[in-house]
């Protein structure tokens, strides 16, 4: 039976105008075990002016490596969403995520369909998305990293369209990145999707929605960037907990909230339930 860790995504201090480090620094102070920071390709302004907490994939790897083991935390996975219907982005994007996740130690690459081209069929986004994810998984299969496919957009709103995109390539290299929030968000029961995929579970995002957003938006969106504080939303976490633990392996819950204090929050009410 696997354990259930806690971990962070660096989104939550997206709007401090700080640093990756500074994120990882923060998380540690907080008490997270993990974090999942975010890459991106190429150059960008904030990030490299120390503003913003993504990680160019220019970068040396190992500049993780260090914030990490300076701060006493573990990588959980790389945010490395693209969308998969778009090669053009996508294929290269995904490729050296997974070769940047495994020099730098992250065992997962999380990502999801993204948004399609506004010209391509449904049958026609498949095929784009099993080229993409075929190159993929023959890197990742030979680093021993997991691609994370999360429920976040059009296809993977539904359980049905999530298990499409997941056996469009057999590979043990795919699994999925369960997204409490956006599963809750896009008119499903969250705890009937994910007893569905534990078995495939490689990686969960814990996001909690409030009730006024879920008033607002249940069954009208796809997702949304990140949630409320832990146990200030509509999710059981016990209940989530529980069927986490029958996992044949651990799995991070890599908190999505907006702010530092979320994240305290956040960490203040897993941790108790843990």
């Amino acid at each position: 039976m696997g354990q259930v860790r806690l971990g962070i995504n660096l989104e939550f201090v997206r709007h401090c105008d700080k640093s990756f480090e500074w994120g990882v620094e923060k998380a540690a102070q907080i008490g997270y075990e993990y974090v999942e920071p975010m890459v991106h390709w190429g150059r960008e302004l904030l990030s490299e002016a120390g503003y913003f907490h993504s990680v160019s994939m220019l970068d040396d790897p190992y500049r993780i490596t260090r914030a990490c083991q300076k701060a006493g935390v573990k990588v959980s996975g790389l945010s490395s969403h693209c969308p998969l219907c778009k090669p053009e982005i996508s294929c290269e994007y995904l490729k050296q995520a997974v070769r940047f996740a495994a020099e730098c130690g992250a065992p997962v690459v999380n990502t999801d369909e993204g948004p399609k081209p506004a010209w391509t069929t449904e049958a026609e986004d498949h095929v784009l998305m099993r080229y993409v994810l075929k190159e993929a998984a023959a890197l990742a299969e030979a680093r021993g990293v997991v691609i994370g496919l999360e429920p976040h957009q059009q296809y993977s709103k539904t359980p049905a369209g999530l298990d499409k995109i997941h056996a469009l390539v057999q590979s043990p290299a795919i699994g999925i990145n369960f997204d409490t929030g956006n599963s809750y968000l896009g008119g499903q029961d969250p705890y009937v999707w994910l007893e569905h995929v534990l078995g495939r579970l490689v990686h969960l995002h814990a996001k909690d929605i409030t009730v006024q957003q879920s008033d607002a938006e249940r069954g009208k969106v796809t997702g949304t960037p990140v949630g409320c504080a832990c146990g200030e939303g509509v999710i059981d976490w016990a209940k989530t907990i529980a069927m986490c633990k029958r996992c044949r392996r651990d799995i991070v819950f890599s908190v999505e909230c907006g702010t530092v204090e979320q994240a305290q929050k956040s960490y203040d009410f897993l941790k108790k339930l843990l």
